[in-house]
């Protein structure tokens, strides 16, 4: 049985940089763009998709519902 796989989803248009997600994510697998989003935030990428384990914790701590995260 292989690892358990998972799709990020971020909504780049409603981050505003506060890199909470960031700060409680175990795996390192969110990290931040060098480009800004229309409000002039740098917003968060996905660095390591294949890192990620699933744990929401990012979603939990998003204060604007910018994250996402599904079973592939």
């Amino acid at each position: 049985m292989g690892k358990q796989t998972y799709k990020i989803t971020l909504k780049k248009e409603r981050c505003k940089e506060c890199l909470l997600c960031i700060e409680v994510c175990p795996s390192k697998a969110l990290g931040v763009s060098k480009d800004v989003n229309k409000k002039g935030y740098r917003y968060i990428i996905a660095v390591g998709e294949d890192k990620c384990i699933g744990c929401a914790r990012c979603i939990m701590m998003c204060p604007d519902s910018g994250i996402e995260i599904h079973e592939n």
